[in-house]
């Protein structure tokens, strides 16, 4: 080749318009990184004040009426002698029964689907059909597990009767009460709440202040008895009563009623699908080899779930739960479904007790025109992230405790 010929292709080893356009590019992708930076930076502040600003409001508008008479009184029209106790004790029945009911049937499901997986085609395709059902019952609205807890659990469809007339209940006594003239109250004991009401019959046996006594029945213009003790026992011609019952500690009917048993049944429905969800995403981040190295000391499937994958699984199951639970304690669709707003003056005694919760009181407070109302709504809502703050903190001491690490 001639000396003086320059090559095919030459080599660049400087080119400066290429140096601009990659400085350029390098410069470009920098600022689009500040500027998203700034961005995120920007909304999570944002989302921080807003939180705050609210949370601020709400304690400045609520604390006036956050008193030991509002924790400890029953709700009343009288703005002053307000109170929030049954609602209190309600939600916390409720969070406690949802929590027996969910937690384990959402651990055992999701035990059973991850680590417990069948060989046969027929089950396999039947667990990705119970698999793909709760991905979608997970994002149903709530108050369509509303109605289903109407239906299947407060009348079970009609097959035990109705709730005015079970079929079947344990620890009640029906009464058919008297109020007579010396101000007394007999109670005369039925057979059941459809029972035909009681008509005043002298030897009719009644109980007065708890003593079983003769019922004296007078004539409509008869003169009253002098003597206290026949007075007290004395009824008139035509009085006619009304009927209450007396329940145990131990009441349960069938079908359940518009009952606090109810409403935790549904609100299972409501985190259950997000528990199993949960629960398997933590089962499936625990490392396979914790498993293979159980199964070949000789561990049985279930000796290897119950001492390896569900210890190390804990942590994520139990995040999942504080989520779920949060949620709950925060329904009021389902709730005002099943009880609805009424005015409930004791809290749940017995599984079969009429209730309400947080969410339907600071609801019924709420929706009144009066400003006074509106206070006690927020002071409501104080009460009600207290409790909330201190169900996670529980949970989370609870996760502490038993978290232990992969080894």
């Amino acid at each position: 080749m001639n000396g003086d010929q320059a090559p095919n292709n030459p080599v660049v080893l400087f080119n400066p318009q290429r140096m601009r356009q990659v400085h350029r590019s390098v410069k470009g992708r920098h600022t689009r990184e500040r500027l998203f930076r700034w961005f995120c930076v920007t909304v999570a502040c944002s989302s921080v004040v807003l939180l705050v600003v609210i949370l601020g409001a709400i304690v400045a508008q609520g604390m006036t009426r956050l008193t030991g008479t509002f924790l400890t009184a029953p709700p009343s029209p009288n703005v002053d002698e307000a109170g929030f106790f049954p609602p209190i004790m309600g939600s916390l029945w409720l969070l406690v029964l949802t929590a027996v009911f969910t937690l384990p049937l959402g651990v055992g499901a999701a035990i059973m689907l991850e680590e417990f997986k069948p060989r046969s085609r027929a089950i396999r395709a039947t667990r990705s059909f119970i698999q793909t059902n709760i991905t979608n019952l997970a994002g149903v609205p709530s108050v369509v597990y509303g109605i289903v807890g109407l239906t299947a659990f407060a009348s079970m469809f009609g097959f035990f009767g109705n709730e005015l007339s079970p079929t079947w209940e344990i620890g009640v006594t029906y009464y058919d009460q008297f109020y007579n003239e010396a101000d007394r109250v007999l109670l005369v004991p039925v057979d059941g709440p459809q029972a035909p009401q009681s008509q005043g019959k002298s030897g009719m046996t009644a109980l007065v202040d708890g003593q079983e006594v003769q019922v004296n029945v007078i004539g409509i213009d008869a003169p009253w008895p002098d003597d206290e003790e026949v007075a007290q026992r004395t009824l008139r011609q035509g009085d006619l009563p009304g009927r209450i019952s007396e329940s145990r500690r131990y009441y349960f009917r069938l079908p359940f009623g518009r009952s606090v048993l109810t409403g935790a049944l549904t609100l299972m429905l409501v985190i259950l699908p997000v528990v199993i969800i949960a629960s398997q995403e933590s089962l499936r981040a625990v490392p396979a080899s914790l498993r293979d190295a159980a199964l070949g000391l000789g561990a049985t499937r279930w000796q290897v779930v119950w001492n390896v994958t569900l210890p190390a699984a804990i942590p994520g199951i139990m995040t999942g739960a504080i989520l779920a639970m949060s949620r709950a304690i925060g329904e009021a669709a389902p709730l005002l479904m099943i009880a609805g707003i009424v005015f409930i003056s004791n809290p749940p005694g017995n599984l079969m007790d009429d209730f309400t919760a947080m969410p339907l009181q600071t609801y019924n407070w709420a929706q009144r025109p009066q400003r006074e109302f509106h206070d006690l709504a927020a002071s409501s809502i104080i009460v009600l992230l207290t409790v909330l703050l201190c169900f996670n903190a529980t949970a989370v001491l609870i996760r502490q405790k038993f978290q232990k690490p992969l080894s």
